[in-house]
Parts: structure tokens; C-alpha cells; sequence
């Protein structure tokens, strides 16, 4: 019998350039499954997301306090994060995500009860945004390394950039909702839908043929496995280097909750409508990065630095808008250049990882994308409290765009390159070249 998708014990070539169509990993039943019930409970968690932020907001008036409750949402992951990894690679995948889905569902179910209840203090917020986040630990890993168990290898990439197209156009219905029930109803129906969305999920994951999955092989428990995914990762540049970049454009450039609720705030002096509106601006140019990212093969590692550094620099852009309609017109190119950066170092570091290590270097790359918002989200906050919106926007774009040249300049050295500056007419300003053969030995 040969071996089905997802089961071959090498990582999948970097080089491929096998092209796909934009929706191909759909043409397989139990990806169609699971790619349903993840669009209605996206939807879900997005109008959360944007009820959270606002209600936080509400009972504090505090950019910092947004800030706060981010943080905790993601300190677990920044805690225990490798463990989540040991976890997904030591134990069957669906199992695992029937569990998790199961918590993130009541602690939404919690919140609403608590809101619509009239009953909900700042200190709730906390506490089950850190729960969440405890939930999210062993969900995320699992959930990314089960797509490998559900398509082929050549589907990967597709399936990885459909996810994200998925999860951002869930994006543009979430927020505009989530918008209109808060004036209207309140942030607790947002809160009870996302609870209740948590069963199409579920749902998907009992309907999928296990006889169509090929699980990778369980990693046996033994000791040593976090050091040993450590290792693994640090002495490969082409995991260890996206990860770093990751996680200084995590931490410090996607901190969207605090910079758009200061910007609606107190900048335009709008409502949570319009906070909706931005989120999904965002949202519409992440959706278009997804799908095109879909339909490519496999890049250089000079676009995701490229992707990173531009990235930082319409941060900076961003945060000189001098109205309204400019800078809700800058939301679409955002969300586009973030969401390529994303997705195809995301599908970059997957692909280059051993089936049975996926988990634990897909934990290492959560904990540092989404684990340093303990440290980056409270310091963004802080920043746009203490000296305006516009300040802190600009210190984490500056932040990404420096971070992307730090590690340009690290790979160009690893690769033996070095930069070329030329003025005549026909050739490239700035390219990167090698190095002359006597530099190379000299430095040896």
C-alpha cells in the first residue's frame, strides 16, 4: 500500500514549483469539512474578538488595558507553548482538537453569560482570556499539523494560505457584525454566537473519514523532546531565521487591537462601527495576500524578509495619515503585505520541518509570533497611551522594518553574499551578490 498524504518521514522540498490551483486542497472531502466548520467558527471568533476589545475598552477607557487582556490571551502560549508542541506530535491530532474546540467554546459561553448578565467585571475579561489562551496552547499546534494529515504534501501550501484566506474573510463578516450587534444589542449576543459557533468545528471534525487521514508518526514520550525540537530548529537557518523574524513582527507589529480602538477613539472620535470597518479593511486586503499566496509555489527567503520590511515601513506610513479616508484606505495594502509575510513564512517553516518534529517547531514558531504579545502589546499600549496613537504605531512599524534588515543581513552572510550598490544605468540600485572567493577564504 503506498503511503497516503502526510505520511512521507522527509520534509517536503523547498524548491518545488508545482503550481496549484487557488482551491485545490478543496477538491478533497475531508478538507471541505473541516474548512466549513472553520468558516462559521472563525466568523465566531472574530466578533469576539471585536466585542472583547471594545468591552475592555468600555469598563476602562484604557488603550493599556486592551493591551492587557491581549497579553494574557497569549502568555500561555509564550509559557507552555513547547509543550503544546510535545503534545500534538505525541497524541492523535482530531482527538486532541475535539477537546480544545470544546474549551474555547465555553470559555466564550462564559464570557456571554457574564455579560449578558450585566454581571461582567475587567478581572473576568482577564481570567478567561488567559483561559483561552491555556486552551490555545495544544489547539494551535494540533490544528496546524492535522492540515498535513488531511492533504497531500504538494497541497500543503494551498491548504495553509486557504486556511488563512479563510480565517481573514471571516475577518470581513466578523467585525461588521460584531459592530452592529454592539450598538444594538450588546457584546454579549457576540460573545454567545462565537460560543455557540464552536459546533460546527466539532461537528466537522466527528463527520471526516478517518480512513482518508494519514497521521504522522506519534513521537513515543521520552525525555528531552523539548530540547530536543530546540535543537532541531536552531541548527537549521531556514526554520530558525522565519522564526525570528516572526516573532519580532509579532510582538511588535501585530498589535492592530490597540493601535485601531486609539486611532477610532481618540484620533477620529468614531464609534465601534467603525472600529468594525477598520478590521475588516484589514481583513480585505488579508484575503487577497491568502489567495495569492495560494496559487504560488515555494519562495525565497528574501520575500519573507522583503514581505516583513515592507510590512514595517506602511506601518510607519500608516501612522502619518493625516485623515480618516487615508488611513482607512492604507487598512487594505496592511493587511495584504502582513498577511503574505504570514502565510508564506508560515508554509515555508511547515514545509521544512520532519512530519514527526511539525509539532513541536509549529509551537516554537506560535510562541514567538504570538507569545511575545505579553511583552509587545502592554509596551504598545503604554506607548499609545503615554504619547499618542500615531507614536506608537510608528515605534512598531520602525521596529518590524529594522528587524527585517537585521535578518536580511544575517541570511546574506550565512549565504555568502554581500550587498552590491550600483549607480550605472541598467542595473539593479541594490542587489545582493556572493562574495569574492578570497573574501570568503579570508573570513574563514
Amino acid at each position: 500500500m503506498s503511503p497516503g498524504p502526510g505520511a512521507d518521514s522527509a520534509p517536503a522540498s523547498l524548491t518545488t514549483t508545482q503550481k496549484t490551483s487557488t482551491f485545490g486542497s478543496l477538491r478533497i472531502r475531508n478538507y471541505r469539512i473541516h474548512f466549513l466548520g472553520s468558516s462559521i467558527s472563525n466568523i465566531g471568533t472574530w466578533m469576539q474578538r471585536i466585542a472583547q476589545d471594545w468591552l475592555v475598552h468600555t469598563l476602562t477607557g484604557s488603550a493599556a488595558a486592551v493591551g492587557i487582556t491581549t497579553a494574557l490571551q497569549f502568555l500561555p502560549m509564550l509559557l507552555f507553548g513547547l509543550y503544546g508542541g510535545v503534545l500534538a506530535d505525541r497524541f492523535d491530532k482530531r482527538k486532541l482538537l475535539l477537546g480544545t474546540q470544546s474549551a474555547l467554546g465555553l470559555t466564550a459561553l462564559a464570557l456571554a453569560v457574564l455579560t449578558l448578565s450585566g454581571a461582567v467585571n475587567v478581572w473576568h475579561v482577564y481570567a478567561l482570556a488567559f483561559a483561552l489562551g491555556l486552551a490555545a496552547v495544544v489547539d494551535n499546534p494540533a490544528r496546524q499539523a492535522f492540515v498535513s494529515e488531511i492533504v497531500p504534501p504538494h497541497l500543503l501550501r494551498n491548504a495553509v494560505s486557504l486556511n488563512s484566506a479563510n480565517f481573514q474573510s471571516a475577518r470581513l463578516i466578523g467585525p461588521a457584525v460584531a459592530g452592529v450587534v454592539i450598538t444594538t444589542v450588546g457584546g454579549g449576543w457576540a460573545f454567545l454566537f462565537n460560543a455557540l459557533s464552536f459546533l460546527a468545528p466539532l461537528a466537522g471534525l466527528l463527520l471526516m473519514r478517518t480512513a482518508e487521514l494519514a497521521p504522522a508518526r506519534r513521537t513515543p514520550r521520552a525525555r528531552g523532546q523539548l530540547r530536543e525540537g530546540l535543537r532541531y530548529v536552531g541548527s537549521r537557518p531556514a526554520l530558525l531565521w522565519p522564526i525570528v523574524l516572526l516573532g519580532f513582527v509579532g510582538t511588535f507589529g501585530y498589535n492592530f487591537p490597540i493601535w485601531l480602538v486609539a486611532f477610532t477613539d481618540r484620533v477620529f472620535h468614531a464609534d465601534a462601527g467603525t472600529y468594525g470597518l477598520l478590521n475588516s479593511l484589514i481583513a480585505a486586503g488579508s484575503v487577497a495576500g491568502a489567495l495569492l499566496a495560494a496559487r504560488r509555489g515555494s519562495r525565497r527567503m528574501r520575500f519573507i524578509v522583503g514581505a516583513a520590511g515592507l510590512f514595517g515601513v506602511l506601518l510607519m506610513i500608516t501612522a502619518a495619515a493625516p485623515a480618516f479616508v487615508v488611513f482607512a484606505a492604507l487598512m487594505p495594502v496592511v493587511g495584504l503585505v502582513a498577511m503574505t509575510f504570514q502565510v508564506t513564512a508560515n508554509a515555508t517553516i511547515q514545509l521544512a520541518s520532519d512530519p514527526a518534529m511539525r509539532g513541536r517547531v509549529i509551537s516554537l514558531m506560535m510562541m514567538v509570533f504570538v507569545g511575545g504579545t505579553p511583552i509587545g502589546a502592554p509596551l504598545m499600549g503604554w506607548l499609545t497611551d503615554e504619547f499618542g496613537a500615531r507614536i506608537g504605531l510608528l515605534a512598531g512599524g520602525a521596529v518590524c522594518a529594522a528587524s527585517a534588515v537585521t535578518v536580511g543581513l544575517v541570511l546574506a552572510r550565512i549565504g555568502g553574499l554581500r550587498v552590491r550598490i550600483s549607480l550605472r544605468a541598467g542595473r539593479r540600485g541594490l542587489s545582493l551578490v556572493p562574495r569574492d572567493p578570497e573574501e570568503l577564504t579570508a573570513r574563514a
